[in-house]
């Protein structure tokens, strides 16, 4: 099944055409700076705008970052708080006219390296995190996602994990591979204390350079890239339409 993969981030909505069966991109990827403010109608035409550009006409599925729950934004901790409540997919159908579902930004990277990239065949206990504007968090048990786990939004320092530790914050505060590395192993630190994961997928834009900050992480559980890198997002949105069919 083919199906457009959108992935809305807090700088670029990315997105491509993607053989939900096998987690193949058909498209190439493309992407549009995420409008400011990033309010409803205008990221609702940003998309139809990136839709028309991959000149697409069949279903989409969409990762957005928040909490969503039976398609509703729940809450709006990266984005503007006009989105609460908000239907997402009920905006996207009446703006591109055809069928949407819409899922956590983080789980859908995790259902993309769960089904096709690095956690394929682990039944254990596994945490798939992407680092970009914020930390977004995704866990699995047995193979099932436990949806909407917000991790980035632990207190460190009193502010939230993701302001202390996520991608943004190393290129906003200038911060070493060594400084930035201590941060996120703090955060993991904390994680591990929670959770008991056997293995921790690391994804994000940033995760392509993994080999700079992995030495200065000293986790218990087994610790790997994402093998979509940034584009698990993308992938995992559509497999997500094709899994509701």
């Amino acid at each position: 099944m083919e199906v457009l993969g959108i992935d809305v981030g807090g700088s670029a909505i990315k997105g491509a055409v993607v053989d939900a069966d096998s987690g193949l991109l058909i498209s190439a990827p493309m992407q549009i700076k995420t409008p400011q403010p990033a309010i409803p109608t205008m990221v609702v035409r940003a998309i139809g705008e990136l839709k028309k550009q991959l000149a697409w006409q069949g279903a989409v599925g969409c990762g957005f970052p928040a909490i969503v729950e039976n398609g509703k934004v729940k809450t709006a901790a990266n984005i503007d708080s006009s989105w609460i409540g908000v239907d997402l997919p009920k905006m996207l159908q009446a703006e591109i006219a055809t069928t949407c579902k819409v899922v956590n930004d983080a789980d859908a990277a995790g259902i993309a390296e769960m089904q096709f990239g690095a956690g394929v065949g682990r039944m254990g206990t596994v945490l798939v995190l992407t680092l970009g504007t914020g930390i977004g968090s995704a866990l699995f048990s047995r193979g099932e996602l436990v949806p909407n786990l917000e991790l980035g939004h632990l207190q460190m320092d009193g502010a939230p994990a993701e302001h202390y530790a996520s991608a943004a914050v190393k290129n906003n505060e200038s911060l070493s591979w060594q400084e930035w590395g201590g941060r996120l192993d703090d955060f993991l630190a904390q994680v591990e204390r929670l959770l008991s994961a056997e293995l921790i997928i690391i994804g994000g834009g940033i995760s392509t350079e993994y080999e700079k900050f992995f030495p200065y992480l000293s986790t218990h559980a087994e610790l790997v890239p994402a093998r979509f890198y940034n584009q698990a997002g993308i992938v995992g949105a559509a497999i997500a339409v094709s899994a509701s069919n």
